[in-house]
């Protein structure tokens, strides 16, 4: 970690805390060389791979912006979609994967869209589950019913490291 008072190319970390999020790690940090503090906050990136190849930072805010459009005229909150991304983005991270394709994060976000809104769900799963025909509604309303309260499984739809 370069010195950002000095640019000289080591540090002594002093004191390392878990940030409010628990995603990130707060670190006090001292230049042997000029002797001042300074402050870094560290996270373990994720990325997202487009379908056209793209390499992009996991947001959460796309998430929101993609699961709002399902979510249109439905009684859902923008706390309920922030709520809603940080899950998906806990879940993704639990994996222990750093990278995955776009439709890997729809797929993640299913379980946490029918817990929230089942026409949510349904409008989301649409796209994602690539529905072809009124019997894919059929089948998807016919879990729905069979299965009214499904718990959020991220290890069935994100791939664990042994099954890349």
């Amino acid at each position: 970690m370069h010195c950002p008072f000095c640019r000289h190319t080591d540090s002594r970390v002093i004191d390392s805390r878990t940030a409010d999020d628990g995603l990130s790690i707060r670190r006090r940090r001292q230049c042997p060389e000029c002797g001042r503090r300074f402050t870094t906050t560290e996270t373990a990136s994720l990325t997202v791979i487009k379908r056209s190849g793209v390499v992009e930072p996991f947001s959460r805010e796309k998430v929101m912006s993609g699961v709002r459009k399902a979510c249109q005229g439905r009684p859902v909150t923008e706390a309920d979609l922030a709520v809603l991304a940080q899950q998906v983005e806990e879940s993704v991270r639990s994996s222990g994967i750093a990278q995955f394709d776009a439709n890997e994060i729809g797929l993640a976000i299913l379980p946490h869209l029918r817990k929230l809104d089942e026409v949510a769900y349904l409008r989301f799963a649409s796209v994602y589950q690539a529905f072809e025909s009124l019997a894919d509604f059929d089948e998807a309303i016919a879990e729905l019913r069979e299965h009214p309260e499904v718990q959020p499984n991220p290890a069935s739809i994100i791939p664990t490291p042994s099954q890349e």
